[in-house]
C-alpha cells in the first residue's frame, strides 16, 4: 500500500502520453526544431513564473541541501542533472521527428523497447540484478527487434534511439534524490531552453501565425510535457526504475492502437508479430511483478 501512490503517479503518466500524438499530429507540417523550440520555452516559461510565485522557499532549501552536500556529492548531482538535461532534450527531438516524419508505429515500438533498454543500463549502471527469467524475456526482446528490422530497419532504427534516449533520463533520475522533484524538472527544463535558445534565431522557420498551433503547444507543455514529468520523477522517488518501465508499456499500446485505429497506418502481419513478441518479452520480464498482483488479489478475495 505504502508504494501505490507511485504506481498510480506512473500508470496516470504513461496513459496521457500515449494520447501525446493527439495534440502533435494536428502540428506535423510545422518544422520538427521548431515545434522543439516551442515546446521547450514554453514549458520553461511556465515552470519558472510556477516556481518564482509559490516555490521560493523550497528553492532556497534546496540550494542549502546542495551547499551541505560533499565535493564528490555535488559533482553527482550537477552530472545528473546536466545529464538527464540533455537525455531528455534528445528524446523529445528524435519523437517529434519521428512521430511526424517516419510514423506513429515507430513511436510506439520505441516505448515497447524502452523498458528492456531500461532494464539493461540498470544492471550495467546501477547493478541491479536479473533473473534468469528475466535474461529470457531480453532475448525475447530482441528476437522481436531483427524482425522489425527485417520489415522496417528505418522504423527499429528510430525506435531504438528514443528508447535509449529515455532509457538514460529513467535511469539517472532514478538515483537523482533528495531534491523538490518540482524544481528538479524546472531545471531540466530550463537548462534545456538555454542550450537550444542560440540556436533558435539560426533554425527556426516563420514564426506561426495559426491559432491551432499555440494552442497545439500549450497543450503539450502542459498536459504532455510538465504534468507527466512531474508525475515520472514522483514514481521514480518510490519505486525502481525497472518497475516504471513495467509501466511504460501503457505508452505504446494506446500509441499502437491510435496508428491502427485512427491514423490508418499499415500494419503488416510480420509488424504484428514483432509487437506480440516484444510485448510477451515485457509480460515475461515482469512475471513476478504480475503473480504478486495476482497473489494479493486472491488473497484479498478469500479474506472478503
Amino acid at each position: 500500500m505504502k508504494t501505490t501512490k507511485y504506481y498510480l503517479a506512473a500508470i496516470t503518466a504513461y496513459t496521457i502520453w500515449g494520447f501525446f500524438s493527439l495534440a502533435l499530429k494536428p502540428i506535423h507540417d510545422y518544422p520538427s526544431l521548431d515545434i522543439l523550440f516551442n515546446r521547450v520555452f514554453s514549458c520553461s516559461i511556465l515552470m519558472l513564473l510556477i516556481v518564482f510565485i509559490f516555490k521560493r522557499k523550497r528553492v532556497k532549501e534546496t540550494i542549502e541541501i546542495f551547499k551541505a552536500l560533499s565535493k564528490a556529492e555535488k559533482r553527482k548531482t550537477i552530472l545528473l542533472n546536466f545529464g538527464g538535461s540533455t537525455f531528455l532534450m534528445a528524446n523529445w527531438f528524435t519523437f517529434i521527428y519521428v512521430m511526424n516524419h517516419v510514423s506513429v508505429k515507430a513511436t510506439s515500438l520505441a516505448y515497447l523497447v524502452c523498458p528492456i533498454l531500461t532494464t539493461l543500463l540498470a544492471y550495467f549502471l546501477l547493478h541491479e540484478k536479473l533473473s534468469k527469467v528475466q535474461w529470457v524475456s531480453v532475448g525475447l526482446s530482441v528476437s522481436g527487434c531483427l524482425l522489425l528490422s527485417y520489415a522496417d530497419i528505418m522504423d527499429m532504427f528510430f525506435s531504438i534511439i528514443i528508447g535509449l534516449t529515455y532509457a538514460g533520463y529513467l535511469v539517472s533520475q532514478r538515483v537523482n534524490k533528495g531534491f523538490d522533484k518540482f524544481i528538479t524538472l524546472t531545471f531540466h527544463i530550463t537548462f534545456a531552453a538555454i542550450v537550444l535558445l542560440p540556436f533558435y534565431p539560426f533554425y527556426s522557420g516563420p514564426v506561426p501565425t495559426e491559432f491551432k498551433f499555440y494552442l497545439c503547444i500549450e497543450t503539450i507543455a502542459v498536459l504532455f510535457t510538465i504534468f507527466p514529468l512531474f508525475l515520472n520523477l514522483y514514481a521514480l522517488s518510490g519505486i525502481n526504475s525497472s518497475t516504471v518501465g513495467m509501466l511504460l508499456n501503457i505508452n505504446p499500446m494506446i500509441a499502437f492502437g491510435l496508428a491502427n485505429f485512427v491514423y490508418h497506418e499499415k500494419i503488416s502481419s510480420l509488424q504484428i508479430g514483432a509487437y506480440g513478441i516484444i510485448f510477451m518479452a515485457v509480460l515475461v520480464f515482469n512475471s513476478h511483478h504480475l503473480f504478486a498482483i495476482r497473489q494479493k488479489w486472491i488473497l484479498a478475495s478469500k479474506n472478503t
